[in-house]
């Protein structure tokens, strides 16, 4: 069979937004094929597919909506992931 599968990730070093980065990555049969980074600002192709969808989500909406999402949901979920951390600790 065929898995395909999508990882989002927000990895920080504090609860300021800029020290916040995060990742949308889609992968195919464990292949990571495109990823969005907040570092970057846009979608990057690792594959012959991935690099075709890249350019057609960097000049489309979904760049848009991913650019937003360190601070809607990476930046909301921080300081609840860091005070759950902090009181196991």
């Amino acid at each position: 069979g065929f898995l395909h599968y999508v990882v989002t990730d927000c990895e920080f070093n504090s609860s300021k937004l800029n020290d916040i980065e995060y990742t949308e990555s889609y992968y195919y049969n464990k292949l990571e094929i495109i990823r969005f980074s907040s570092s970057v600002g846009k979608y990057v192709g690792y594959t012959e597919y991935g690099i075709k969808n890249a350019e057609r989500w960097n000049n489309g909406p979904e760049v848009i909506a991913r650019r937003g999402e360190k601070e809607r949901y990476c930046f909301h979920n921080v300081g609840i992931d860091v005070e759950a951390d902090l009181t196991k600790s």
